[in-house]
């Protein structure tokens, strides 16, 4: 777009200006109206000016008329206590919202590129940046990585975008870093594990057994050997116990003999000082001997079943006496082993476990891995198939060069060039 007519009167330090779109040289003194006419034409475009007094000292109206050759026409009135005029036309017709219509077709680059020196390093980049032309919108980034990455900025170049997804204050990078220590943590229990667990370790096998069985057939044979023993222990001793049994008898049997001769003894003595209770203490004498074999049947019946019921103890163990004690050693070893084994069990799960989950996380680092991989290549990529509208410009990590410098190594004449360079 070029101007094709300028027209300026009593604006800043111009009584009257006009020119027919040529290429002109403003040429002059100090103070009068180079940098007016400028600064005129930069009003006329953003309605904005830096200086305090815009219409000429003494005149209460000034204006600026600009016309291009794509058909649009500003006219722009600045009025002493009245409201301030505006027209923009595009080929005739008034143009809605025509400050935003102005905005969208000028920069204040464009009309002081001096300015662009002035800048901060991050905002000269930034503009160097957003005017390679790459059309990308949402759809795009959505397309590339799978999502909207949260943590980015998107009102700021795509070469912008890419290098903070990718940057390692990034959630990509910070993500992929946590779960990477977390597959290391999680390979150090699996190895703690492992080391506790038997070589060749079944889990299947040793979940299948039981020990149960086996100490169930080890308690059986135990009391077995239990009845063995005192099978052995009854035969031992059964001459001794039936010896007690015959001591017993003729202890009582003595007993019996002293307690008869001494009661026949009192009766004696009583039959010589008590005459006349004789015919009644013979009586009883007679009937002493009735009594003592009464009682001899007594104690001889139960030395009898105490033999028998001896004996029958004793035959109940009979078949056992003979045998050997069972060896359940080597049972106990196995129901032993069988223990050991499953004790293993949960921990062999969870080392299990532990190795699925760090297969799952190497195929999320992986995934991140490529996403800032894919946000590390897809910049070079992009200046290959974009439009770089500045002679030696490149990208690298985000930040853009100039013949291989960044802007803030650049000299003072190389500085101007790329203001010029960035204003057309």
């Amino acid at each position: 777009m070029n101007i094709t007519k300028i027209k300026i009167k009593n604006l800043f330090g111009i009584r009257e200006y006009e020119a027919d779109g040529t290429s002109v040289e403003l040429s002059g003194k100090n103070g009068t109206g180079k940098s007016s006419v400028l600064d005129a034409i930069k009003y006329a475009l953003t309605n904005k000016s830096d200086r305090e007094y815009i219409v000429h000292k003494g005149e209460s109206e000034g204006e600026i008329i600009v016309e291009t050759d794509t058909g649009i026409s500003i006219d722009r009135k600045v009025r002493t206590g009245k409201a301030p005029y505006k027209s923009v036309k595009r080929d005739g017709l008034e143009v809605g919202s025509p400050e935003a219509f102005l905005k969208e077709l000028f920069t204040p680059l464009q009309l002081n590129p001096i300015e662009f020196m002035n800048m901060d390093k991050k905002q000269q980049n930034a503009i160097i940046l957003d005017m390679i032309e790459y059309p990308w919108d949402m759809n795009k980034i959505k397309e590339w990585f799978g999502e909207i990455p949260t943590w980015v900025s998107y009102d700021q170049n795509i070469l912008s975008v890419l290098n903070d997804i990718q940057a390692e204050n990034g959630d990509y990078y910070q993500n992929r870093r946590n779960i990477d220590r977390d597959i290391r943590n999680k390979k150090a229990f699996v190895e703690e594990i492992a080391a506790s667990i038997p070589v060749g370790y079944d889990v299947t096998k040793w979940e299948s057994m039981s020990a149960g069985d086996i100490y169930r057939q080890i308690e059986r044979l135990q009391r077995e050997n239990q009845t063995i023993e005192k099978a052995k222990m009854l035969m031992e001793s059964r001459e001794n116990k039936i010896r007690k049994f015959d001591a017993d008898r003729e202890i009582e049997i003595a007993a019996l003999d002293r307690e008869i001769s001494n009661r026949a003894n009192q009766i004696d003595k009583s039959v010589a000082s008590l005459n006349e209770q004789i015919r009644e203490y013979e009586k009883e004498k007679e009937q002493l001997a009735s009594k003592k074999q009464d009682k001899l049947e007594v104690i001889e019946q139960t030395y009898k079943a105490n033999v028998a019921h001896f004996d029958a103890e004793v035959a109940e163990y009979a078949e056992y006496a003979d045998k050997k004690p069972n060896d359940v050693t080597d049972l106990q070893n196995k129901a032993k082993t069988i223990e050991e084994m499953q004790s293993h069990i949960n921990e062999y799960k969870r080392m299990i476990g532990l190795q699925e989950e760090i297969t799952e996380m190497k195929e999320q680092s992986q995934s991140l891995t490529d996403k800032i991989e894919k946000a590390r290549t897809l910049p070079g990529e992009i200046l290959t198939d974009c439009t770089i509208p500045i002679d030696g410009l490149t990208v690298e990590n985000g930040i853009p060069l100039i013949n291989g410098l960044p802007v803030s190594n650049l000299s003072e004449g190389e500085k101007l060039d790329l203001c010029i360079d960035v204003a057309l």
